[in-house]
């Protein structure tokens, strides 16, 4: 499941995607508007979920630009939740995960402004019944044309959330997202890695074999790997630690991490695996599986936006990340409400990497 480059072959010269820990221009967020999964306009629900991105935005806008996306007509709603200094932008939505509808930023020294973004095709998570994206498949072209960067179209369907890179040229993959028939039908493993190498400048994918589980349910993604798996550096990276033999997830963390270990990436370096161990709280009020995850942080501009679920563990996941990002301040924000809806932090934020051409102090 590890393909390894040939020897003395390194990324693209041309086109490379930084990792997450690179210097940022800016942030792109969303804000929920009203739909199947939050709630109808009034909803106590979509209150809820509003008022919870907006605590993301809120704190990471301390650190760097913040730009938010909000539907027609709910400019003043917004306003009335955000830190003055986000850019508010009114457009159509259908949904609010940042990550997944927005472009994949990479820098590319054939562009006249230093980067380009990829424009995936989108289509609600493989066609979910209870999706639209009629207004979401045109938001990253909007965002790259808000940002002044050319967009390039890829034919592959694909989310934000599908991928992790080490920015060295190693790229994390989960089979049941790219090669899932009401995503790519007919691709095969090949022709999804030459068209993310492409895209992103990688020579070198690590394929997952699956997600956690409840990310198979109803309003799952079907594996995204952000919730699995996230280099913290080149060379090292995190993978969620399920401890309880009695979670479904114990399996899952079990054969990734395993999967890991004997993964080779881009250098030539054989990974080391950090184990982030799952909150304690593995069940949800009803006996469900939980699929709370630290592995879903975001890394910003001299700070790591860390989930925390109220649980012991918290402060485990902020020791090891602050020792796995020196020098940057570890924000806790609530994610319960994110994840109650479908993901966590790193899903509803979308790095604009600097360019090349600008000043990049944080890389």
């Amino acid at each position: 499941m590890t393909n390894m480059a040939p020897a003395g072959a390194g990324p693209s010269t041309e086109v490379l995607m930084p990792a997450e820990w690179a210097a940022h221009e800016r942030t792109w967020m969303a804000l929920p508007p009203p739909n199947f999964t939050f709630g109808e306009e009034g909803d106590p629900a979509l209150s809820e979920a509003r008022q919870a991105w907006a605590r993301v935005a809120n704190i990471l806008v301390r650190y760097e630009p913040v730009s938010l996306l909000v539907g027609t007509g709910q400019v003043e709603t917004a306003a009335a939740l955000l830190d003055p200094a986000i850019d508010i932008i009114e457009t159509p939505l259908d949904d609010a995960w940042a990550r997944d509808i927005g472009p994949t930023f990479v820098r590319d020294e054939r562009s006249p402004t230093g980067l380009t973004a990829v424009d995936w095709v989108f289509n609600g998570w493989g066609a979910q019944e209870w999706a639209s994206w009629d207004n979401d498949q045109q938001v990253a072209r909007e965002i790259a044309t808000l940002a002044g960067h050319p967009a390039h179209s890829s034919r592959l369907t694909m989310e934000g959330g599908g991928l992790q890179v080490d920015g060295e040229g190693t790229v994390l993959l989960t089979a049941t997202v790219q090669l899932d028939p009401h995503r790519n039908p007919g691709w095969t493993r090949e022709q999804v890695e030459a068209e993310v190498h492409a895209r992103l400048g990688t020579n070198t994918a690590i394929w997952l074999p699956r997600g956690l589980t409840r990310d198979y349910d109803e309003f799952g993604t079907r594996g995204h790997v952000d919730l699995v798996a996230a280099f913290l550096r080149p060379g090292v990276v995190a993978v969620h630690t399920q401890t309880d033999p009695a979670h479904p997830d114990h399996e899952v963390s079990q054969e990734v991490t395993e999967l890991l270990r004997n993964s080779v990436d881009a250098r030539g370096r054989r990974l080391r695996v950090v184990e982030l161990p799952a909150p304690e709280t593995g069940v949800d009020a009803e006996g469900r599986p939980l699929d709370h995850s630290y592995v879903n942080h975001y890394v910003a501009n001299g700070v790591v936006l860390l989930c925390a679920f109220d649980d012991p563990r918290d402060a485990v996941a902020a020791e090891l990340l602050g020792r796995a990002y020196p020098g940057r301040e570890i924000e806790l924000i609530d994610a319960r409400t994110i994840f109650a809806n479908g993901g966590g932090i790193h899903c509803v934020t979308q790095q604009q990497p600097a360019s090349r051409l600008r000043s990049a102090p944080c890389d």
